[in-house]
């Protein structure tokens, strides 16, 4: 296989062509790399990945304060090396990413101006100016850059990336959306260029001429008066003119965040062409990225010689062992990325940021799944995500499990999530579960009902209750009509639905729902009570601008603040501003939320059965997050 093969950058070689894309996580207080870090990248190097690259170091807090590590003095090293020497037992090679800093990106507070290329606005405050940096500034931050670069190279790391990518502070000076310098860092690309020419330099006096150096640029910045590819060609060519051993491809910003970092809702591949485009100028390697998961559209992009390497993100959090499943043959057994960038919202709000679909993400040495010291009778109540998570993790570590499931399917409201065709992720990852599932050994029993004397005559030690959650009806004059549909159960079974559709409730599920709809449909209304669609929805920014996206692109109606006052089988009513007014319509769907129901919860207990409640059964609505983490739990720690 083409991704199994051996490849090269500068004097490096690399034992395939896979590699772990740089993110960020937490740091020790001093901005050292943490046990919890070692524990991660070695997992990713256990199971086969070619190249590690880490999240940026920053190499000096004297302009702006770091986001995680800093490698910018000798007891930086000792750390450092140690997790070079754990990455190197399992055969991957280490790439340490440096940059010179956030510029306008940096999040500090409202009332202290950034640092930038110019005098432009910061990006989290727009009223808040930065302060262009003066060009002593400039030499010494460059100067930072090489001086970490040779102290990665003294602890062990087998390369650098230089971060000049994403709308970061190299990228700030590269582009002209925010570099309005006159003097020799600014005006035409070669001055634009120019930071990023001298951290090269750097680079290679400090760390020496033979220390493979990759470069992470942005090659189309996507967005208003941003960089083309034509220049993002230009670009490379000047860097590999410069001595670059390999770039790395990136595509997006800030402004355009779901570009840079895909959600559920992107296509498989959406930067290929940049970086293909990339290639086809230079003569040394490139790896590219974008939701390039699935293995056979791996093996497709290496074999047309697209790129020379292919970088995975979060695909690397769901599943350490990607590479290694792929060599054993195994493919099938990969957890696949759904999109949903929980890892991602978990790292912004200050957390160790995890994973949905693998709570041992940045948990390695905490949650370990050991064999059960006393094997148990388990059942398990629900085919859903929690449902299967539990039942799998359970039967792995040595308990008798049964799963039971009330209808003639698995998955839950994963059927519905994964639905649409722009959310085939997720189903993917219900494939992924089913087949785990029955590969484990549990018995699974379909069309089975749980009740509570059934459930005592099994004599389970523990019973695992992850039986879901109700959609909620409103009480709407005629929601009971032959016209009106369930959202889950349009979504899950396929119901038919008419030409002429409302979609009462614009929260996540609404949102989805009508943007799915209105592929087909002549014409889709939503409507809202509160004050905004995806009102109390709770998700990552980029998720949620990509979302907002295609429905601002759909051909939609949206009115929100209305109260749903009447539905008939030609129109439904509402209120909105003191006026009442009607929408033609042959069908109404209500996408109006979720509740637990917590009688049989209630019923077990009395009955003296041990159970533990996990997912929506608990509380309503819930995330994959919460089923499979919950899942995950209740049966590691049986």
């Amino acid at each position: 296989m083409r991704l199994l093969e051996k490849g090269k950058i500068g004097n490096l070689e690399i034992p395939n062509r896979v590699v772990m894309a740089p993110m960020g996580t937490k740091s020790e207080p001093d901005g050292s790399v943490s046990d919890r870090d070692i524990y991660y990248f070695e997992e990713r190097a256990k199971g086969g990945t070619g190249l590690i690259i880490t999240g940026r170091f920053a190499v000096t807090e004297k302009y702006e304060m770091r986001s995680h590590h800093i490698l910018n003095n000798y007891h930086h090293v000792g750390r450092l090396a140690l997790l070079a020497e754990r990455v190197h037992m399992h055969g991957s090679k280490l790439c340490i990413q440096i940059g010179p800093g956030l510029g306008r990106i940096v999040h500090q507070d409202p009332f202290t101006p950034p640092y930038s290329a110019s005098a432009v606005p910061s990006h989290y405050y727009p009223n808040l100016i930065c302060k262009p940096y003066e060009k002593e500034d400039i030499k010494y931050l460059a100067w930072a850059v090489g001086y970490a670069a040779s102290l990665a190279k003294r602890a062990g790391a087998d390369a650098v990336e230089l971060h000049a990518y994403g709308g970061y502070l190299l990228d700030q000076f590269m582009s002209t959306l925010w570099n309005k310098r006159t003097d020799e860092y600014g005006g035409d690309l070669a001055g634009r260029m120019r930071f990023t020419m001298e951290c090269v330099e750097q680079i290679k006096e400090q760390a020496g001429k033979d220390f493979p150096l990759i470069v992470k640029y942005t090659a189309n910045q996507m967005c208003p008066g941003g960089r083309e590819i034509e220049e993002g060609v230009e670009i490379a060519k000047m860097l590999e003119a410069a001595g670059v051993d390999a770039l790395h491809v990136d595509m997006g910003c800030y402004e355009c965040w779901h570009k840079q970092i895909p959600t559920v809702y992107e296509p498989d591949a959406l930067q290929l062409e940049m970086g293909a485009a990339v290639k086809a100028a230079v003569n040394i390697p490139v790896i590219g990225h974008g939701k390039l998961h699935k293995v056979e559209l791996v093996e497709q992009v290496l074999a047309d010689e697209k790129l020379d390497f292919v970088a995975m993100g979060h695909q690397m959090r769901a599943d350490p062992y990607y590479v290694e499943k792929v060599r054993s043959g195994k493919a099938y057994d990969i957890v696949p990325c759904i999109g949903c960038n929980e890892c991602l919202w978990e790292s912004h709000l200050g957390k160790n940021g995890t994973c949905a679909l693998n709570p041992q993400c940045e948990r390695e040495g905490d949650y370990p799944v050991l064999p059960a010291a006393e094997p148990k009778k388990l059942l398990v109540i629900g085919g859903g995500p929690g449902g299967m998570e539990a039942a799998i993790v359970a039967a792995e570590r040595g308990h008798q499990v049964e799963l039971w499931e009330k209808s003639n399917v698995l998955g839950g409201k994963l059927l519905a999530a994964g639905a649409p065709g722009f959310k085939q992720d997720v189903m993917r990852y219900k494939d992924y579960l089913e087949g785990k599932l029955f590969r484990s050994g549990a018995v699974v029993r379909m069309n089975k009902t749980a009740t509570v004397d059934e459930v005592v005559r099994g004599k389970f030690d523990k019973v695992i209750l992850a039986s879901g959650s109700n959609p909620f009806i409103p009480r709407i004059p005629g929601v009971d009509g032959a016209n009106v549909l369930e959202a889950i159960a349009v979504l899950k079974d396929k119901l038919p639905v008419g030409k002429n559709v409302v979609v009462i409730g614009a929260g996540l599920v609404g949102c989805e729902l009508a943007l799915h709809l209105a592929e087909t449909c002549d014409k889709v209304t939503m409507l809202e009570m509160m004050p905004a669609i995806l009102y109390t929805t709770v998700h990552c920014q980029n998720n949620d601008v990509s979302l907002r996206e295609k429905l601002a692109a759909s051909n939609m109606d949206i009115i929100v603040d209305a109260k749903t006052e009447k539905i008939t089988a030609e129109y439904v009513e509402y209120s909105k501003d003191g006026e009442t007014k009607q929408i033609p319509c042959d069908t109404v769907v209500i996408a109006a939320g979720f509740r637990s129901d917590h009688t049989l919860e209630n019923e077990l207990i009395a009955a003296g059965v041990d159970v533990k409640v996990i997912g929506e059964a608990v509380t309503s609505p819930g995330k994959i997050y919460n089923a499979v983490h919950g899942g995950f739990h209740a049966a590691r720690l049986l």
